[in-house]
């Protein structure tokens, strides 16, 4: 399982980090990494801090560069938001989860970050609920 968005400082790194949270509670053996469609070097420092408030640790992760082999070799990719783009490969599902955009709203900073993150964790859930 594959998550992307466009730095994979943030979005897709949470939802990586969430699933193998979710899967290792469920008992559920899944391949799962993230990337980005135009990878920064770092990740978001209050994506970090969000999913340390709830016991999941992403603060070794790194940050990687979307090829096309890691598109062929998922058996799944999940697009976190409407910014980042992935050419399916044959035979790899693709979907897109327009997550939730509080700075729309004028909500900032940590809040925003936990309303982000509780927006991917409600996603993660159903997913994992798919898997069976």
């Amino acid at each position: 399982m594959l998550f992307v968005c466009v730095r994979n400082g943030g979005k897709s790194q949470m939802a990586a980090g969430l699933m193998r949270h979710a899967a290792a509670q469920h008992g559920l053996a899944v391949q799962i990494s993230s990337a980005g469609t135009e990878a920064g070097t770092k990740l978001n420092a209050q994506s970090v801090e969000s999913l340390a408030e709830i016991g999941v640790d992403i603060s070794t992760a790194r940050t990687h560069q979307l090829t096309a082999d890691d598109v062929r070799a998922a058996d799944l990719v999940v697009v976190l938001g409407g910014e980042a783009r992935v050419e399916p490969a044959e035979g790899t599902p693709v979907e897109v989860w327009e997550t939730d955009e509080p700075s729309t709203r004028g909500i900032e900073g940590m809040e925003r970050m936990r309303l982000v993150r509780d927006d991917i964790a409600a996603r993660v859930e159903d997913l994992i609920g798919r898997l069976g």
